[in-house]
């Protein structure tokens, strides 16, 4: 491989003009003969037993050029990268601009590089790391929990349904007179006042006895998931089979001993506001990182390749598509219940994946200036941990993972922590920011 030419085209762009020389490629085109050669069939030759100069002139002088070149392409366009020590953050677009047995191969690669960016006053940012106060009120929500959880179900026979009983119904959708798939249900339960339903249905079963039948109007949203019945009236044939309500048990040292790992309420109070309190010192400082985070996307202005948001999206999307198939659906399925199709459902990533990948490019940034490292031991505490997750060993958990991206990745976040640790903590910034919802609100 001999480098030609490297020149710069545009921003975060380099063309690189390489050739290959004729005996390189010469040998590639054996290569490629020999691979092909079980497989050539010329009436009066068993197959397998052509000649490369007989192919060759059967064929054209040119039958394995094709082969010869897609095989040096790859490793030559890799040497070439490498010598100009170019970080490429897509797959270079290569271009054959000659090809001949006496003189090689040239071609021409254009790449995408990683972009230049500069990071200033990483260092002494302001962000607000203001800790909730917990309120009695607070640890009487967590305390409703565990009465509802041990909530009696009371059946009603005396009176009609009201807001916040348990029904049981029967139900057929009905556009028209025509019923519509989804819409029918038997033995349904509903919590009233759950919003589980479309607006407006749970309100006109309120009044409503056991055994009535009756009909519920309503409308579906406009931004309904199934677009063909967004904005629609629809009738359901309603009947109610059973009306039921919870009563809450009243909070005492009994429940609690029942209920908890605690013997009285005062006890399990303390243990939840201990609980509480540490909750909010952990959301507190996710909340100071995250802004001093904002802070960093923010003084990225440099222009980034947009195959860099792209692929940041590929990412999220197989996360996403993972998940998908953890709860037995794919996206097809999933495009069918929202509406969206392909390029929309990219669209909603697609903020997402410019800040991160902002981010990450301001993190790398400061761990060159900052000449992080990352020693062994470093490394191997990361993967003890990582290994022990997943029930495996340190030398199995190194046979999945790219070390050179897993060393990256620590520098990334040691960078998080240098910028938390020079951060200045400035809790006006939250009452500013308070003040300015209110008087927008």
């Amino acid at each position: 491989m001999s480098l030609k030419s490297s020149n710069k085209t545009d921003v975060n762009t380099t063309e690189l003009v390489i050739s290959i020389d004729a005996e390189t490629f010469e040998k590639a085109v054996e290569q490629e003969y020999q691979r092909q050669k079980k497989n050539i069939q010329i009436k009066g030759f068993r197959k397998g037993k052509v000649t490369r100069k007989l192919a060759e002139k059967t064929f054209g002088e040119g039958a394995f050029y094709e082969g010869a070149v897609n095989a040096l392409v790859g490793p030559e366009v890799d040497a070439a990268v490498k010598e100009t020590g170019l970080v490429l953050v897509d797959r270079p677009n290569v271009e054959i601009t000659s090809i001949d047995k006496e003189t090689g191969v040239e071609l021409k690669a254009v790449c995408v590089t990683k972009p230049e960016i500069e990071i200033t006053d990483y260092k002494g940012i302001k962000a607000a790391k203001k800790v909730a106060e917990i309120t009695d009120e607070d640890i009487d929500k967590q305390i409703e929990i565990i009465r509802k959880k041990n909530a009696r179900i009371v059946s009603v026979e005396d009176r009609a349904a009201q807001m916040d009983d348990e029904v049981i119904i029967d139900f057929e959708g009905f556009f028209g007179d025509e019923a519509f798939d989804g819409g029918k249900g038997e033995d349904h339960p509903l919590k009233l006042g759950s919003g589980a339903f479309i607006p407006g249905f749970e309100d006109q079963i309120v009044g409503h006895n056991i055994g009535d039948e009756f009909d519920v109007v309503v409308t579906f949203p406009e931004d309904y998931q199934m677009a063909d019945y967004a904005g629609k009236e629809a009738t359901f044939k309603t009947k109610l089979k059973a009306i039921s309500y919870e009563e809450l048990p009243e909070i005492n040292d009994d429940l609690v001993k029942d209920a908890t790992e605690f013997d009285t309420v005062d006890e399990y109070r303390s243990d939840i506001r201990e609980k509480m309190e540490q909750a909010a010192v952990e959301q507190a400082d996710n909340n100071f990182e995250n802004a001093l985070m904002n802070a960093l996307i923010e003084k990225v202005d440099a222009p980034i390749p947009n195959c860099m948001f792209e692929h940041r999206i590929d990412g999220l999307m197989r996360n996403f598509e993972q998940q998908l198939r953890s709860q037995g659906m794919d996206l097809n399925l999933y495009f069918q219940y929202t509406g969206m199709d392909m390029d929309s459902f990219r669209d909603t990533y697609r903020e997402r994946a410019e800040k991160e990948v902002k981010l990450r490019l301001a993190l790398e940034k400061i761990a060159e200036y900052e000449n992080i490292e990352i020693s062994d031991e470093d490394v191997n505490a990361g993967l003890a941990d990582m290994a022990a997750a997943n029930k495996m060993d340190v030398e199995t958990i190194k046979k999945f993972i790219p070390l050179d991206d897993y060393v990256d990745d620590l520098k990334v976040q040691k960078a998080v922590e240098l910028v938390k640790e020079n951060a200045v903590v400035d809790n006006t910034l939250a009452e500013e920011a308070a003040e300015e919802k209110t008087d927008a609100e």
